[in-house]
């Protein structure tokens, strides 16, 4: 592919994954120049170069978007962040409904991505294949909806993905070649799924390694018409 590598939330669990397996097998069909590890901190990550980014700071990612396009141009950026519980437990029922809460969760989830986006998409290249990848929800998907609760979650997750989708209609004007998907990758034994894993079923809570080895299988396999799509781990497609 060539090219550079971006990952935002690095030092995350499924994030530190994926920049592991960019940097040692190269992924998502070759090798890359430069990897970048984009976290809060600016932590260097070995094989990679650390950026200070914090998606409720567009001033970072105006920096890091400026270092970022001295080098080889991107080739795929990842968002890798996201949040769930961290002082707002998912919400029950209507009564549970905080505004905080679901502005937070917007913020971060949906508003975060929309803004890394905005500053790293125009910096991949308008001739070959670039991709743009979020991490996503199969609980963002309103046609899959069947249990309702968790509000602010699910609706900043539907939120991140009819942003992918708008971004593919933009992108697929300048960039005929250019990927946008969103990425549910299961449940994976990090922080953010810790208070909910009781009732996963055997075989279906993943590392993050095993996590980061099946997202990346699932982006070498899109093309062009994948673009504005949500995919699971195992490559099915995810409602709208």
């Amino acid at each position: 592919m060539g090219g550079s590598a971006v990952v935002i939330g690095a030092t995350g669990g499924v994030g530190r994954a994926l920049v592991q397996r960019i940097v040692g097998e190269g992924g998502a069909g070759g090798g890359f120049e430069t990897v970048w590890a984009a976290s809060r901190s600016g932590a260097h990550l070995p094989g990679a170069q650390g950026l200070s980014v914090d998606l409720e700071d567009e001033a970072s990612l105006v920096r890091a978007a400026e270092r970022i396009g001295q080098g080889p141009a991107p080739t795929l950026i990842i968002v890798a962040t996201g949040v769930l519980h961290d002082g707002h437990q998912p919400e029950r029922s209507l009564r549970q409904i905080e505004a905080d809460h679901l502005i937070r969760d917007y913020r971060i989830n949906a508003v975060g991505p929309a803004l890394v986006a905005k500053h790293l998409l125009p910096l991949t290249p308008r001739d070959r294949r670039a991709v743009f990848a979020a991490l996503s929800a199969r609980v963002g998907s309103i046609g899959d909806n069947r249990l309702g609760g968790w509000h602010a979650y699910r609706a900043s997750k539907a939120g991140l993905n009819m942003i992918l989708k708008t971004l593919a209609i933009e992108m697929a004007r300048t960039h005929p070649l250019a990927v946008i998907a969103g990425l549910h990758p299961g449940t994976v034994a990090t922080d953010l799924s810790a208070p909910f894993q009781k009732g996963v079923t055997q075989g279906r809570l993943f590392t993050p390694d095993q996590a980061a080895e099946q997202l990346m299988t699932v982006l070498e396999t899109l093309t062009p018409r994948d673009s504005g799509r949500v995919f699971a781990w195992d490559g099915a497609r995810i409602a709208e």
